[in-house]
This record gives C-alpha cells, structure tokens and sequence, in this order.
C-alpha cells in the first residue's frame, strides 16, 4: 500500500493544507527530448539496480568520470530518479519503475493541455461550486463567482498548486471534463508514458499515477514549454479578482521555497502532496553546471523532499569537488 504519507507582480506565501493547494531563472532553451530518452528507456536496459537505489559507477560515464558514489545518498523519498538532462545520462534511480500516486504533479499535464489546446489565456473563466474539492476537503483561497483569467488560472495552477483553479481550466475546456482528462490521457500516450493515468485535472484524486522514470518524461516535456518554466518558477503572484465575489487583490506564494533562493538555479518546479502520494517534487535545476532532471516522490514531512533535493545537490557537488582535487 501506498505510504499516508504572462506573469504578475510578486509577494508573500501561502500554507497548503493537509492536501497541497495554494501556498506550493528563466533558463535557455530546452535541451533536446531525445537526450532525456536515454534515460528513461526500459528499466531492463539501464540496471537491475535502479530499482533498489543503487548506480553503478559503470552506468555514470559523464561529469569527467566523477564518482557518484550512491551509498552516500539517503534519501527520504521512497521512489526517486535524477537525470542529466544534457547526456540522457542516469545519475541515481530509486524505486524508479514504482507506480505510485503523484497527486499536484498532475497539474503538468494539466498545463500541457490547456496550452496545446491553443485556447485564449484572457478569456476570463468564473469558479463555480463544482471546482471545489469535495473528495479532500483542501482549502482555497479562489471563491464561487469570483472571475480569472485562464492565464492566471493556468499560473495560479503551476506556482500555488491551486486546486481550484486546476478544476476550473479543465471544467471549462470545449467539452467539459471528460474531454479534458480524455486529452490528458492522450498527451500521456503522446509521451510514450505506459504507466501514467490521469483521471481529474487537480491530482487530488489518488488514481491519478505515474512512475518516477515516467515523470523524468513528462518533466522535460513540460520544461519545453516557456509559460511552464516560467510560471512554475516565479516565486510570488498576486492577482486582482472580479466577478460577484471580487475582492482585493489576492497574493501567493510558490510551493517550492527553494525558487526563492539565488543560490539554487531551477527552470521548472511542480510540488505535490496528498496523504497516498506522500511529498513530492519534481525539478529541472542546475547542480555543478550541469541541467538536471529531479523527480522525488513519496517523502515522509512536509520539509523531506526540500531536504532530500539538499542532499542531492550536496552529494553531486562533493563528488565535483573530490574529482576536481
């Protein structure tokens, strides 16, 4: 079982609930998919050992033959899988084919969709009474009658997580729901992802799931497009609302506090957090001049997976530094 475990003027932070919702460097173009296909190919072609959390030196050809030792790196989340998004190149794998919830990381896809749709992101779209959360009971701070634009929306969605607004983007597409997830699913075939099923637009749902080789995928798909990477990493927005309940100009903060921080260098950002799926993060960032690809999934404590992607980025730079010596 599963452990219980564009863009505006920017300030303050906003706390999730117990299920994640509002209160979750614009970098060079993508590097090419392919690069990232490498990585992700069948578990049979990489090492049996991805599976239990250990990499072979032997897997690790890239960084001038640095020593990525793995039995330096304990790491919180159950199922975890890092990529050079350069090479293609597996740097760690943990539980990497483990099919799991991935609760808010849905939202990517969300995003993809609504994007590819090529729907107009100023059509304003009002929340109604049926984008609440009735499965969770997750707070929000977007209220009935009010009126976003989908543009905001589709950033409110990305940088706090919010639940209701993800409802809303997918309520609202030509066809309504169930043409919105239909697309959601065909994106993820679309993506050559065997193990990954969406059935709502927020992740709150606990059979939305996916592998941690498989986000690998999606992340680097979504980092392909500008308003994800941009979005995703701002770290604060306000929006003013309108409609019946319009009200002064609401304020939220990024999920991922380490966007927040100069010395971390991130290009994407997706958090998430239901009780099935544990903590999650996924990433694009850049450790030791090298782009990455971070997914980390089921952590314990709602600062584990800030603290393992610290971890990771200590034990990449200390090999660095060891093989630099």
């Amino acid at each position: 079982m599963y452990r219980i475990g564009l863009i505006f003027s920017l300030m303050w932070v906003v706390t999730p609930s117990w299920a994640e919702t509002a209160a979750e460097d614009v970098v060079p173009a993508p590097a090419p998919a392919q690069a990232v296909a490498q990585a992700v190919a069948a578990p049979s072609e990489i090492s049996a050992d991805v599976s239990t959390g250990e990499v072979s030196r032997d897997h690790w050809k890239g960084w001038n033959r640095v020593d990525l030792n793995p039995a330096r790196l304990r790491l919180n989340s159950s199922t975890a899988m890092v990529v050079d998004q350069q090479s293609g190149e597996l740097v760690f794998g943990k539980n990497a084919d483990q099919t799991i919830p991935i609760a808010s990381i849905t939202k990517l896809i969300t995003a993809m969709v609504t994007l590819d749709a090529k729907l107009p992101l100023d059509e304003p779209i009002e929340i109604s009474k049926d984008d609440r959360d009735r499965l969770r009971g997750s707070r929000s701070r977007l209220r009935a009658g009010q009126v976003f634009s989908r543009g905001e929306l589709l950033q409110l969605a990305l940088l706090a997580s919010e639940n209701r607004a993800a409802s809303a983007l997918g309520r609202s597409f030509p066809g309504g729901k169930a043409a919105f997830i239909k697309e959601m699913n065909e994106k993820a075939r679309q993506l050559g992802l065997r193990h990954t099923h969406f059935v709502d637009a927020t992740g709150l749902n606990s059979d939305n799931v996916s592998t941690a080789r498989e986000l690998v995928k999606m992340v680097q798909a979504a980092y392909e497009y500008p308003f994800i990477r941009d979005a995703s990493t701002a770290p604060y927005m306000h929006v003013a609302t309108t409609g019946k309940k319009a009200r002064r100009a609401l304020r939220f903060g990024n999920t991922n506090r380490l966007v927040r921080n100069d010395d971390w260098h991130i290009g994407l950002s997706k958090t998430g957090y239901i009780s099935d799926s544990g903590y999650c993060l996924v990433m694009q960032v850049e450790i030791g001049s090298r782009p990455l690809i971070v997914v980390l999934l089921d952590s314990w404590g709602k600062q584990s997976r800030i603290g393992d992607a610290k971890r990771l980025r200590k034990w990449l730079e200390k090999a660095i530094e060891e093989q630099a010596a």
